[in-house]
């Protein structure tokens, strides 16, 4: 079973992300978390941020994440676009193979809703990952 909640919710938008370090500074808080956590950034068309969720809050080294769990908030949110990222605790900063894996998995899902998954971002005490800037996911932009 996943766990929702809500990080931040806006009625109306106030800041729009540009970079991913634009994301990471929206989890930033979170970077100690002892165990992982996945993440959902919801976007209007201009990238303004309508919430900031955690979706799944996991063990040590895992979080169980499925499509239509993200989705469901995504479409809830009616998002032009969404962000994804998750925690990696042991501070490591590169995505593993399930990883990127999964983002495949929600790249499909997202093309095919007409919610495209923008980057995932792994963020640690030591910084942040950002797919797109390392070429593991090609850059998506909004019609």
């Amino acid at each position: 079973m996943s766990t929702y909640q809500i990080v931040s919710e806006r009625k109306q938008a106030t800041y729009a992300i540009k970079s991913p370090a634009d994301a990471f500074k929206a989890l930033s808080r979170y970077r100690n978390k002892p165990v992982e956590h996945f993440f959902m950034i919801s976007l209007l068309a201009a990238h303004e941020v309508v919430s900031v969720r955690i979706i799944s809050i996991g063990s040590l080294d895992r979080a169980i994440v499925h499509p239509r769990d993200l989705f469901i908030e995504a479409i809830k949110d009616r998002s032009a676009a969404i962000i994804v990222a998750h925690l990696h605790p042991s501070g490591r900063t590169e995505p593993s193979e399930p990883d990127i894996e999964l983002t495949r998995r929600l790249r499909q899902g997202g093309e095919l809703l007409g919610i495209p998954v923008l980057d995932h971002l792994v963020i640690s005490r030591n910084g942040y990952w950002s797919m797109v800037e390392h070429g593991q996911l090609a850059p998506v932009g909004l019609e």
